[in-house]
């Protein structure tokens, strides 16, 4: 079986490696095995991507696909529920079709009388169940934090993005990616020392947080603290020797220490695992100039 890193799977799929990196920590997309306790993606992972990328390139919001995969899992947990997930023609409902049964993800079963969408009768298949008032609140957090990822590209609505991501942490104050993210667009918004604190709480609840250590080194770098920088980097290097970003930050840190060697060899690691990447140019030119 071929197994790919989370870096090759997000090259293939044409999505953001901490996208992916986001969709596999919260299980949207489950890594088929791992590989130096990083996680690592078969075919039909790739499928589930680029199912998801389908879905949303029709309008389909993330907390709706997130929502209908969560209800499949729970009543059928043999099922890989993204590559059968499917749009009933004609309306927003998703369908499923399993053991010759076409049912809604929380369990109705839909009777396609004629083939068509309109005359479709339903019956309750399944009872549904309550969620209890942590998981809903959870949920609310989760689907907040995806509003922000939506909004944080641009700078237009880097507010919005972070009125979203402090609602995610109102319902779950433990949420360090939302901590992280929001980090990020104050960090974009030139609010540095909110910056940091945001950074900083993200590493509170998850020490080994790799964006957040690395983001926390970028604030330190520029404040002239290139030491704690260093040891910012090192411990999400530590987390994950396969991001690039991480390379990149410990050359440029390195070059700057005036340890050419110990920054030509981040520089060759980066190539090794973003040979394409938005650095590539720069570090074969560093390597090009030994």
């Amino acid at each position: 079986m071929n197994a790919y890193t989370l870096g090759d799977a997000a090259r293939i799929c044409g999505v953001s490696r901490q996208r992916l990196r986001y969709w596999e920590r919260t299980a949207l997309v489950r890594a088929s095995v791992r590989k130096d306790s990083q996680p690592a993606f078969d075919f039909r992972a790739l499928v589930t991507v680029r199912s998801i990328l389908g879905l949303l390139a029709r309008g389909v919001p993330l907390h709706r696909i997130r929502r209908s995969v969560e209800a499949v899992r729970e009543r059928i947990p043999e099922l890989e529920p993204l590559p059968v997930l499917r749009l009933w023609e004609g309306s927003a409902r998703f369908v499923i079709r399993h053991e010759g049964v076409l049912m809604e993800p929380d369990g109705q079963l839909v009777l396609d009388l004629d083939g068509a969408a309109g005359g479709a009768g339903v019956a309750r298949l399944v009872g549904g169940g309550t969620a209890t008032q942590g998981a809903r609140m959870h949920r609310g957090a989760v689907e907040w934090f995806e509003r922000g990822c939506e909004l944080d590209c641009e700078r237009a609505t880097y507010a919005e993005a972070a009125e979203a991501y402090r609602k995610a942490i109102e319902l779950d104050p433990e949420y360090a990616d939302a901590h992280c993210n929001l980090g990020s667009v104050y960090f974009n918004q030139d609010r540095r020392g909110m910056a940091r604190e945001s950074f900083e709480r993200a590493l509170e609840i998850e020490p080994d947080h790799v964006e957040a250590n690395l983001n926390l080194g970028a604030v330190l770098e520029e404040q002239g603290r290139d030491e704690s920088a260093l040891r910012r980097y090192r411990i999400a290097l530590e987390a994950d020797p396969m991001y690039p970003d991480v390379h990149v930050s410990l050359a440029l840190l390195y070059e700057k220490l005036a340890l050419p060697r110990t920054a030509q060899a981040h520089w060759r690691r980066y190539l090794h695992l973003a040979p394409q990447g938005a650095w590539s140019d720069v570090a074969r030119r560093r390597l090009h100039a030994e």
